[in-house]
This record gives C-alpha cells, structure tokens and sequence, in this order.
C-alpha cells in the first residue's frame, strides 16, 4: 500500500510540474505582450485657445482649454495571463495532491527530509503566490514563481528523492509539525519578496535610463512601490522566521536537553534572522531605501536557499535530516 500511495505521488508530482512548464511559458508571453502594450504609443491632449484674460495693469495671458485629458496607458488582462494563472492553480492542486499521498503513504507530515521538504515548501510558495493575489495583484512575478516551483521540484525528484523509512527518534515529536510548517511560511514569503526586490532593481535601473529594453517592466509598478510591496512581504515572512528560531530552541531542549548548541543548522537560521532584522530595521531607522534595501532582501532570501541545500548537503551535525546517503 506504501508503494502504491508513493507512486501515484510521483504521478501527480510529474504532472503537476509539466502543468508548471506551460504555465511557465504562458507568463513567459504575457510579458511579451507586455512588451508590446509598453512600446505602443500614448494619445497626446490637444490644447486649444479659448480666450484672452486682461490683468490688472494691463498684462494678457491666453486661456487653454484641454481637448482630451492625456491618455493613461491601461493594461487589460490578457488571455495569456488568464490562462498561466489558471493552469498555475491547477498544477497547484496536483502538487498538493502529490505531497499528501506522500504523507499519507509514510503516515506523517511530508516534509522529514530533503525531497519532502521540497515538495511542501514549492507547494506553499506557489499556494502564497495563488492567494495573494485576492489581496495584491502580482501575476507579474508569475513566470518567477512557476519557474522556482518547477525548479524545485525537479531537483528534489531527480536528486533528493528517498522511499519512505521511520522517523529518526528526534523527529518523533509534534514540533516536526509546528517547526518546520512555520518555517516553510516564513520561506514562501522571503521567495516573494526575493523576486519583489529583484524586479525593483530592474525597474529603479529602467527608471534611471540604465535599462531601457525591458520595456515590458513599463507595464508593472514603480520602483518605490515594487519596495514597499517587498517590504510588507519581508516583514510577514519575519514574524513566522522569529517564530521558527524560538521553536526549534523549544524543541532542541526536548530532543537534546539544551536549547542552544551552536549546530550549523542553528546558526544559519539565526543568520537568516539577523540579516532580515537588519533589513527591516536599516529600512525603517537608517533610511536604507532603493537598491540598499532590495539586496539585502535578496540576499537573505540567497541564504534562506543556501540553508536548504549547501547545509543540509554538506555540514555535519545533529540536524542531518537530507535522507539521502552518507
């Protein structure tokens, strides 16, 4: 029965990534499109005269009336978004459906080792991007969130993947649940604001004249705006990050007896916590804004991936939970 529940797992994990990939290519145009709509050109107003007013002392000045307002370039959703948003909820559903007949088929949450790690955070990356946008428009970083996803999954398939053995004794405790489910939130929204900060580099440069040809980035927000939605984002993924700090040393002192012992693993996401404390309180106080602030976004989110894999993969210590063989 484990096997067959592992199987129809990948089966829905393969599909759910070759939805992604047309998903992908989908966003992919409508930035071509994008494109397109940027370069048309704009409907100027027309000014006519309308009269001459007499000033005081003597002085004229001409009256103009405004024929037609200047015309403000409005994008209408194209069928290329449509279509990648709505094949984006479908390879969603198939992931998710592959993550939990993985868990189903171990008889826990999915998520004790490297390639059940992958499939569950992808799945709540691409599920934080879905449902944020009953909030926030941000289909624009559609072709950003597919391609990690796929990314992602690909790797973990190809190269993570492990059949389904007990749990180590250390992870047989209810924080599996509540730590690394926390933590997985806290990732979604850095990988948000991640590709936030990255588009607002771009844009800051194309306002600047610096990167004129990405004429699609016409169609998307400012540069200021595109760091404030960054900003709100990051700070999100703080609060469950700091959540995940404090639980993992609860949990250290049930497994280990001691709450703090300087593992690899410990340190990295007290590192990740530092640099994201340093953004939001640089930002807020110092004035970091523009380019400053968006690097060291990108740069925490870079170790966020860097703590996912290169640790896991290549440090030793008590948080040695890849799965895969020594």
């Amino acid at each position: 029965m484990t096997a067959t529940l592992s199987s129809y797992s990948l089966i829905a994990i393969y599909s759910a990534m070759a939805v992604y990939m047309f998903a992908f290519i989908a966003f992919t145009l409508d930035l071509a499109k994008r494109t397109a709509e940027s370069s048309a050109p704009v409907a100027q107003a027309s000014v006519n005269r309308v009269g001459v007013l007499t000033r005081a002392g003597g002085t004229t000045a001409t009256l103009e009336r405004l024929d037609a307002a200047p015309v403000v370039p409005t994008r209408r959703i194209s069928r290329f978004e449509r279509v990648a948003f709505a094949l984006t909820v479908l390879g969603w559903i198939l992931h998710v459906v592959g993550t939990v007949l993985r868990g189903v088929a171990a008889g826990r949450v999915p998520w004790a080792n490297m390639f059940e790690f992958s499939l569950t955070a992808s799945a709540i990356i691409v599920g934080v991007f879905i449902f944020v946008q009953l909030w926030l428009d941000l289909k624009f970083l559609g072709a950003y969130i597919t391609g990690f996803g796929l990314i992602t999954l690909g790797v973990g398939t190809v190269n993570f993947y492990v059949a389904v053995v007990p749990l180590p004794p250390a992870l047989q405790s209810y924080w599996l649940v509540i730590h690394v489910f926390v933590a997985t939130l806290g990732t979604a929204f850095f990988a948000i604001g991640g590709g936030l900060s990255i588009i607002q580099l771009v844009q800051g440069r194309r306002e600047a004249g610096k990167f004129e040809s990405a004429k699609f980035l016409g169609t998307l927000p400012d540069a200021e705006r595109l760091e404030t939605l960054a900003y709100r984002v990051v700070v999100v993924g703080f609060v469950f990050w700091t959540f995940t700090l404090i639980a993992g040393s609860i949990w250290a002192e049930h497994a280990w007896g001691r709450y703090w012992g300087w593992d690899t693993k410990e340190v990295w996401t007290f590192i990740i916590w530092t640099i994201f404390a340093g953004y939001i309180h640089a930002r807020a106080t110092r004035g970091w804004r523009g380019s400053r602030s968006a690097w060291l976004a990108i740069i925490g989110f870079t170790a966020v991936m860097f703590n996912f894999t290169i640790v896991n993969l290549f440090f030793k210590g008590l948080h040695t939970y890849s799965g895969l063989p020594s």
